[in-house]
């Protein structure tokens, strides 16, 4: 994306009034969207992601349990990369493991591959789409029914939030240390693109879809007889020493001073810059913008649910940088290597760290 804007000192403004995000829970979209546009003057922001009608929630075979399982774990986006590795990993080690899925033939593949390669009984697939308010309920309804608690929720779901070039892309053959250290953003700017619509769908399914998916499942980990844990994903994109905006930055750092309103707030005036090709005179990221943003504030939400429930064990993970399509296979670790840190927070103790950022299996620095 270029941007013909004079250089201005970036402005900090995460308290203002938010403008709609899509996919809210509380009203239809159409409501909230004309409700704020009255209160505040502004025009409604759209929505680009699927919210339309629930797909049909079916659970494969099942094999059958005597009692019930120690520790259950749900992992979010489990069919593919470092999600299915993660599965894998914790069913090893004598986890019951649900696999989710949005699609439901790739997440039932998913499963029997585990089960055929691995020797694995122990794993199931039950549909997930984490937008999806009835696909949510469905799966908290089964492991209600089927297990009356949840020990692990590993959430890993998630999207690019750009449009790409792939084979552009791969032509430029930039080195991983480029890619890491964010020097990239102007390389890519002619393979990438950065578009509202994207940005909208990456914030929805990256942070939405993740604090949706832990707040139907929290009842559930709450009942769990081991000590609940939950990992969030996260991204060395999210580490705040790449947030341009000093004031912002340092106010990120307070976990204490944000809660979900505001954090609203602030995604909501990122994209308004965005639609408006602010982003680089407000002070966002410029490398990835909304995945970066998505990021941070997954990292944000995780301290503030720590905070909430410290009987849990709660923390966010950067995987590193591994080869799988959310990156468009750039990486260098295997999804093996990236589901390490994940896998070792879900099978911590009950007086290991709660609400920290690890860079994959050791604690690291991202406020």
């Amino acid at each position: 994306m270029s941007h013909h804007l004079a250089a201005t000192t970036p402005s900090v403004r995460p308290s203002s009034t938010p403008l709609p995000l899509p996919l809210q829970r509380a009203r239809p979209l159409s409501q909230r969207a004309n409700s704020v546009a009255t209160r505040t003057g502004r025009k409604p922001v759209a929505s680009v992601a699927a919210a339309a009608a629930s797909p049909t929630h079916r659970v494969d075979e099942m094999s059958e349990h005597q009692g019930i399982p120690e520790r259950v774990a749900v992992v979010t986006g489990g069919n593919r990369g470092i999600g299915i590795e993660v599965c894998r990993q914790l069913a090893l080690q004598g986890v019951t493991v649900i696999l989710t899925a949005r699609d439901e033939e790739r997440g039932k593949a998913a499963v029997e591959s585990i089960r055929s390669e691995s020797n694995l009984s122990d794993i199931i697939f039950h549909q997930l789409d984490i937008l999806d308010a009835g696909s949510r309920a469905s799966l908290a309804r089964h492991i209600e029914t089927r297990y009356g608690k949840l020990d692990i929720l590993v959430n890993n779901a998630g999207v690019g939030g750009v449009a790409v070039d792939q084979e552009g892309l791969r032509a430029l053959n930039i080195d991983p240390k480029m890619w890491l250290s964010g020097k990239a953003a102007h390389l890519i700017e002619s393979v990438i693109i950065q578009t509202y619509d994207e940005a909208v769908k990456c914030l929805n399914t990256n942070y939405y879809g993740l604090k949706w998916a832990t707040e139907a499942l929290l009842p559930l980990l709450k009942k769990s007889t081991s000590g609940a844990r939950i990992i969030n994903t996260t991204s060395l994109r999210s580490e705040l020493q790449r947030m341009p905006n000093e004031k912002l930055r340092e106010s990120l750092r307070d976990a204490n001073s944000w809660d979900e309103a505001r954090i609203e707030a602030m995604l909501s005036e990122f994209l308004e810059d965005m639609k408006n090709e602010r982003l680089e005179a407000a002070g966002w990221p410029m490398m990835l913008p909304a995945y970066s943003m998505s990021k941070m504030v997954v990292n944000l939400y995780t301290r503030i649910l720590a905070r909430r429930h410290p009987e849990m064990r709660i923390n966010c993970v950067h995987p590193g940088f591994v080869k799988t399509e959310i990156n468009w296979n750039t990486g260098v670790l295997s999804p093996e290597e990236g589901a390490r840190g994940a896998v070792m927070l879900a099978l911590a103790p009950g007086d290991g760290p709660t609400g920290c950022y690890f860079d994959q299996t050791k604690m690291g620095e991202a406020w």
